[in-house]
């Protein structure tokens, strides 16, 4: 009998995914840099930790930017590159947000560092320790506390992959690894340690559900697309013999999830509480960053995977626009806190981006992008005037103790009257290029009567803004009224940035438009 060799087919070789580093790098160096925040917090001296986190934050930021404007100005294809097996896109709208996001993390960091206006910084370490404790009186100190600077950081890193996420699996990643750190940021409160705690578990609870939302639809995708892929369940839509009911099953619950991280009614329960009791420093990260992150990732999916399908869903939205709106414009008039005051008109400018990003058309991408711009900045500025009001307890964010505020410090109540017209979207300010760039491209796609609901609602925002600019001009200041601090270098210039490109790009504007459509979106 002659012997019978059994031999084992080879293996097929494993296929290394191949990498453009060159344009992931600015993600690389702000994950990178968190890690090695980590470390200086684990090992330096407490003494030395303070200069040696906001240099590194610092440098981490302005070199992400730096590695993004050479890759954007150089080596970037027009049409946009996809990497690490097809997960991450970046492409002309990824580059646009890449670029905001380090923009206002970089004003963020610089309000978060201040120790001018409260002594030791608006931060603790310890958030559990009692208000009142010897613990307490001793994180008082001139100190600041360091532990903000890898969440910041790592925060930041999870929005800049959340908005170029090209599979749904690592959006969802994406989303857990930004709102970690923004949980235990929103509960490390100087003053008002037992509010701001509060805010951090409401955020944590709702956080946690909104994402169940999100990982249910996900599953319910996967089932019907075979894939996470938003360019294979973009292909499974317009071309499946299968049932559509998982389909927009998990539509729903994905949007579900990424419209509470927009702050968009009625899923924004959170956002006024977060907004009151988080240190105003965060409270202008969230806002500001949160936001722009939340929008990107909508406008990805919606645009990406779901186009094909926008006659079933269209509607739905317009509905969810028109409540958000209300809910942000009726409120508001009611906020007697100014920080609840700017949360509550955060909910109506969601309503008024979701109109850009439901309009489907390269003029709705380009218009819904640079609403995210000029908002951000606008938004980030006027927390940084917020924090400087204050009284013997701490940031004075009552309406009454505004109340006379230009008899006091005539510059400051300049300034935010400044930023509350452009939040009204007022002319010469972004806020209006905002508005009127979002409105013309959702007139040019037939959503007339959606743009006639949304001037409705301009308007009657615009009272609470006019309120606070009346109260601060016209009321004579109590003589006990809070006083205003000197802002420290951090502060000062995150409000200087903050205002100036809010006056650039309501007078200006065509340079940022024409970076905001300059391209799609990548499969």
């Amino acid at each position: 009998m002659p012997d019978i060799f059994l031999t084992q087919a080879p293996e097929p070789p494993v296929q290394v995914p191949s990498i453009a580093y060159a344009a992931v790098l600015p993600v690389l160096i702000v994950f990178g840099a968190a890690c090695v925040s980590v470390l200086v917090e684990a090992f330096f001296p407490k003494g030395s930790r303070f200069r040696t986190q906001v240099g590194l934050s610092l440098l981490a930021i302005v070199g992400a930017g730096v590695a993004l404007i050479v890759y954007a100005t150089g080596s970037a294809p027009a049409g946009g590159v996809t990497t690490f097996s097809r997960s991450i896109s970046v492409d002309r709208p990824a580059l646009f947000l890449w670029g905001t996001l380090l923009a206002l993390a970089l004003a963020a960091v610089l309000l978060i560092s201040d120790r001018v206006v409260e002594p030791g910084g608006a931060l603790v370490a310890q958030a559990s320790i009692r208000p009142g404790t010897v613990q307490d009186r001793a994180q008082t100190g001139t100190v600041m506390q360091t532990e903000v600077f890898p969440l910041t950081l790592f925060a930041l890193g999870g929005m800049m992959a959340f908005c170029a996420a090209n599979d749904l699996l690592t959006m969802f990643i994406a989303l857990e690894v930004l709102s970690l750190p923004l949980y235990l940021m929103c509960g490390l409160a100087r003053r008002r340690r037992l509010l701001s705690q509060e805010a951090a578990v409401k955020y944590f609870l709702l956080g946690a559900f909104s994402s169940a939302f999100f990982l249910y639809g996900l599953a319910l995708l996967y089932g019907y697309a075979n894939s996470v892929k938003l360019g294979d369940i973009a292909a499974a839509a317009a071309g499946s013999d299968r049932s559509d009911t998982l389909l927009f099953a998990g539509l729903g619950l994905l949007v579900v999830g990424l419209l509470f991280k927009g702050s968009v009614g009625p899923f924004h329960t959170w956002t006024p509480d977060v907004y009151q009791g988080a240190p105003t420093p965060v409270t202008a990260f969230m806002a500001a960053c949160t936001k722009v992150a939340a929008f990107g990732g909508i406008l990805r999916v919606l645009s990406v995977a779901f186009s094909s399908t926008s006659w079933e869903w269209r509607g739905v939205l317009w509905g969810v626009a028109i409540i958000s709106m209300v809910i942000g414009a009726v409120l508001g008039l009611t906020q007697t806190d100014v920080k609840r005051m700017i949360a509550y008109s955060s909910i109506a400018h969601a309503g008024f981006l979701l109109i850009g990003a439901i309009a489907m058309t390269s003029e709705g991408l380009s218009s819904t992008l640079f609403y995210l711009l000029s908002y951000g900045f606008t938004t980030l500025a006027a927390f940084g005037v917020i924090s400087l009001v204050r009284d013997s307890s701490g940031e004075a964010t009552h309406l009454s103790a505004w109340a006379g505020l230009a008899k006091r410090s005539p510059l400051l109540a300049a300034v935010f009257t400044f930023l509350l017209l452009a939040l009204a979207g007022i002319p010469l300010t972004s806020g209006f290029v905002g508005k009127f760039v979002v409105f013309s491209a959702a007139l040019s796609d037939g959503m007339a009567p959606l743009v006639v609901v949304a001037l409705v609602f301009s308007a009657v925002a615009a009272f609470f803004y006019l309120r606070v600019i009346v109260l601060m001009y016209f009321s004579e200041p109590a003589a006990d009224g809070p006083s205003v601090s000197v802002p420290g270098f951090g502060t000062g210039t995150a409000i200087f940035l903050g205002t100036a490109v809010t006056l650039v790009l309501g007078l200006v504007p065509a340079f940022a438009l024409s970076w905001a459509g300059s391209g799609g979106f990548a499969l």
